[in-house]
């Protein structure tokens, strides 16, 4: 499901989803660091990629507050798009990234490709679930609330 809020032309939507990917990767980034300078014993410093990683990620759920307006979301639309993008991990990056490391005979690269893509189809098939879970709650709701209806109707009925 592409992103139905903007324009996939608009460059200021590449742009946001660019920043988006760029804040992240430093937010992981940056807690890698940390980890690696607590365990070289260096608290100090893991401390201050702690406290930038935070900044980054604020600044990533900025973009995504622009890309995803909290206004226009449901969980039904976050499960669908967190679905597409586990589902095009597993069918479609992943695989590529595969290739590509088999073609470089880079056996430690396909082991953690091979890892992500089940990972990946793992997650997707998790969202799946809750998805279905949760049309299902809504179904078992829109029917109690139309015996509700239907209860106050013959009430008002009588009264009239």
């Amino acid at each position: 499901m592409a992103n139905p809020f903007h324009n996939p032309a608009s460059a200021t939507i590449a742009n946001l989803e660019a920043a988006f990917a760029g804040e992240s990767m430093a937010h992981i980034k940056y807690r890698y660091f940390a980890k690696l300078c607590r365990e070289m014993g260096d608290e100090d410093t893991a401390r201050a990629f702690e406290a930038t990683a935070e900044q980054e990620v604020m600044h990533a759920f900025g973009h995504l507050d622009l890309l995803y307006p909290k206004a226009r979301m449901s969980p039904a639309q976050a499960l669908q798009f967190a679905i597409e993008g586990e589902t095009h991990e597993y069918t479609e990056m992943y695989p590529k990234f595969r290739h590509t490391a088999v073609a470089e005979g880079n056996a430690a690269a396909v082991q953690e490709i091979d890892e992500q893509i089940a990972e990946s189809r793992e997650h997707a098939e998790q969202f799946k679930a809750v998805l279905e879970k949760a049309a299902k709650r809504f179904a078992a709701l829109a029917k109690v609330e139309e015996r509700h209806a239907a209860h106050y109707q013959r009430v008002l009925d009588q009264l009239a």
